[in-house]
């Protein structure tokens, strides 16, 4: 019975691979100029002016921020570029007709955004790397969050692509709710540094959480414990899953 759920996945999978590795220069090294770019602009303003966590230089803070903002970002573009893409060319009728399950399509189009993420990232990182020194404290953390927040996007970005009728739409949602969830997760900052109403704030972010976590893989100090980051990721994951399941298996604006 899982086989029969599952078959598939692997071919589309590849597909979605291939579709964002085919024209890399775009979907991977574009993002990661950005990010140099952004290390470039606020590692020289403010290196001299900003400690963060007692003794760690704010370039060294700054990476992971920037790191984690790609993959979060780059897992949603792709697989909401990629659903609306299909739904505007007419393409998409190639896969209504396969005996794909919605567990197949979750899992493929989620998989690659993964993918996509964690490739950006590493190559953010590599790169980065060359302006401050970075070492690894708690490699574990490293793992599950960067995981588990391209996975989440990954399925926000299916959501939205579900919805989406045009491009527009897409854009609209990356700018208006992916983007601003970003920047105000502490990617530029120390949430611990703002006003106690601000911090209040900061903490209804589940984006806030996912780079916290990830810092703390490499400083070892985080601005909330770990553990309390992994419970509200998790829940923010489940939840945008269990949504993206239903929208696929009723065939939510894709089989009407």
């Amino acid at each position: 019975m899982t086989g029969a759920l599952l078959a598939g996945t692997g071919t589309l999978l590849f597909k979605e691979v291939l579709r964002f590795w085919k024209v890399s220069v775009q979907t991977v090294a574009a993002p990661v100029l950005t990010a140099v770019l952004y290390l470039l602009i606020f590692g020289h303003v403010l290196e001299d002016h900003v400690k963060v966590y007692g003794s760690v230089s704010y370039t060294s803070f700054l990476i992971p921020g920037l790191v984690m903002m790609s993959v979060l970002q780059n897992a949603f573009a792709n697989s909401s570029s990629s659903l609306i893409q299909s739904k505007i060319t007419g393409n998409l009728v190639l896969l209504l007709v396969t005996p794909l399950s919605h567990w197949a399509w979750f899992l493929a189009y989620v998989g690659a955004s993964v993918v996509r993420g964690l490739v950006v990232g590493a190559g953010v990182l590599l790169v980065t790397l060359w302006f401050a020194p970075l070492r690894v404290a708690e490699p574990g953390w490293i793992l599950v969050f960067s995981v588990a927040g391209a996975a989440m996007m990954g399925a926000l970005g299916l959501v939205a692509g579900l919805w989406a009728e045009k491009f527009d739409q897409i854009a609209a949602f990356q700018n208006f709710i992916v983007m601003p969830m970003t920047f105000l997760s502490g990617v530029f900052y120390s949430v611990g540094s703002l006003p106690v109403f601000w911090q209040r704030v900061s903490h209804l972010n589940p984006f806030f959480y996912i780079i916290d976590g990830f810092r703390r893989g490499f400083f070892g100090v985080s601005d909330v414990s770990p553990w309390v980051a992994l419970a509200v990721v998790a829940t923010s994951l489940a939840a945008v899953c269990a949504l993206c399941l239903h929208l696929l298996r009723i065939g939510y604006k894709v089989r009407s």
